[in-house]
């Protein structure tokens, strides 16, 4: 068995072997292959069958060491090509997610500010949020319409967990455009950063999951400064703060059921499909619930009693078609994110958000804010970090 090694340059776009022992071998590229650059010349052994060959021609390969020496050279150029152009190819990714992560903030910023507007003027939650997820359904028919994300395929083992997780779904929205409608934004998202608590809880009865000391540890600021920041917040009253708690306790419990109920691997959906399933099935239940609940309120007297509440019918209007098409774009860039990053960094990345809204909101609505107050928000939000870092550092389950 004899061994030749080929090179191949710009200037020599064909195999050359590099004087091997007692034959010179040249052979041309079949043309399909001869398209390819270099920059620096690209080596590749080939085996030869024959120990001794008569004739230079490259009938004295065999056929498979031909392809077998393309298969080489083209791999050997690809890797050399990619190593080149990983770098701008990472920074092309950092700087999407960078934009991902900065639509995420405002479009939530956004709805929070828009939906405090409707919900002063029109306190009928049940009707805000189904009409949200309504302006949410519309956009994932335009969607699946136009062919921009292809149309799921769903099982009855599917829609059994599926239908379970919008129950829920629906109950947390709810339960929050009932608190923001009763208490300051800033103080609804001080609330909701007790869900760490409430993930923690529930793992541990349902999943038997035993959090580590550091996990223990981080859950200590969140209560307090919670704790505190209710006992000085200047709008507290105890429907907004028990909502925003009851809807702490829907969104984790969601999350532990998706673990518990999980489908099959081979029938799971894709991210962004789940999510339009799960917001089209909550559309679905609240329409009814909210007519029981509240009644038919998009009436020419119910909207004339906004106007004298300050916004008149077509700012009602703009601003309910602004908050719906805000939080489903923002929920949904939220799934795009958590596709491309870990769950841990997704989770830093929410409680960042938490800030930036909380801070947002205080500005524009003049939120009045005690000293104390700003403690315990603080607090409770550096307790969420040091949460997200805990579970960084958490050792995964080993997998039997």
């Amino acid at each position: 068995m004899e061994i030749s090694t080929f090179y191949m340059s710009p200037s020599t776009p064909f195999l050359k072997p590099q004087k091997p022992p007692n034959q010179i071998f040249t052979c041309k590229l079949n043309a399909h292959f001869q398209h390819f650059a270099f920059h620096r010349p690209i080596y590749c052994s080939i085996q030869k069958t024959s120990s001794s060959i008569s004739s230079p021609s490259f009938s004295s390969f065999n056929r498979n060491t031909y392809r077998f020496a393309l298969l080489k050279v083209r791999a050997v150029t690809e890797n050399a090509e990619g190593s080149e152009g990983s770098k701008p190819r990472e920074l092309a990714q950092t700087l999407q997610l960078g934009a991902m992560f900065g639509t995420w903030y405002l479009l939530n910023i956004y709805y929070n500010i828009y939906n405090k507007q409707v919900l002063k003027v029109f306190p009928f939650p049940a009707t805000v949020t189904a009409f949200q997820f309504g302006c949410g359904t519309m956009l994932i028919l335009f969607m699946w319409g136009f062919r921009l994300h292809p149309k799921p395929k769903i099982s009855k083992s599917q829609f059994k967990a599926i239908f379970l997780l919008a129950a829920i779904h629906t109950l947390g929205n709810l339960l929050t455009n009932i608190s923001l409608g009763r208490v300051a934004v800033s103080f609804t998202h001080t609330i909701k950063a007790m869900e760490p608590f409430f993930t923690v809880l529930l793992s541990a009865l349902f999943l038997a999951e035993r959090p580590s000391l550091w996990i223990v540890s981080s859950l200590i600021p969140i209560v307090g400064g919670v704790a505190l920041a209710s006992m000085t917040e200047a709008s507290f009253n105890w429907i907004g703060f028990g909502s925003a708690m009851a809807s702490n306790l829907t969104n984790q419990s969601r999350n532990v059921f998706s673990k518990k109920f999980m489908v099959k691997e081979e029938e799971a959906l894709d991210n962004i499909n789940l999510f339009s399933i799960i917001t089209i099935i909550s559309f679905i239940l609240l329409v009814p619930v909210a007519i029981l609940m509240e009644g038919i309120k998009f009436t020419p007297s119910y909207l004339q009693f906004a106007a004298s509440q300050g916004l008149n019918v077509r700012e009602l209007c703009v601003r309910l078609l602004l908050a719906g098409f805000c939080l489903h774009t923002y929920q949904q860039v939220s799934y795009m994110i958590l596709q491309m990053i870990s769950p841990v960094t997704h989770a830093v990345g929410n409680c960042v958000k938490r800030v930036v809204v909380i801070v947002s909101s205080v500005i524009f609505f003049q939120t009045p804010v005690s000293p104390i107050n700003s403690l315990g928000t603080a607090l409770a939000l550096a307790g969420v970090f040091l949460y997200s870092r805990a579970k960084r550092l958490q050792p995964k389950p080993k997998v039997a």
